[in-house]
């Protein structure tokens, strides 16, 4: 089976509710076993935040339910990872 376990998102949200709220409901979704949530910017009504989820079988669909009830929108999916584990990325000399 093709699990997600690595969820990497930019996502732009209201200030209410609190990255400490958006990240207990996220981490209260079945399969999710943690949830980083890091501030990125902060405009006059919202908040733009970088969310790593991480967990052994984490549902999209139940990811992007939980944070457009929050009033918020995924910008874009920045990273995923899936299958048997995570793999981690490498850097090459091709990336310097």
């Amino acid at each position: 089976m093709n699990m997600i376990r690595r969820l990497i998102l930019d996502v732009l949200k209201p200030h209410n509710p609190s990255i400490v709220e958006l990240a207990k409901r996220i981490a209260s979704l079945p399969g999710v076993v943690g949830v980083n949530i890091t501030l990125q910017e902060v405009d006059k009504d919202t908040d733009s935040v970088k969310i790593t989820i991480e967990g052994d079988n984490i549902e999209l669909e139940k990811v992007e339910e939980v944070i457009e009830n929050c009033g918020a929108v995924i910008h874009s999916i920045d990273g995923v990872s899936a299958g048997a584990k995570i793999v981690e990325e490498i850097s090459t000399p091709q990336d310097r």
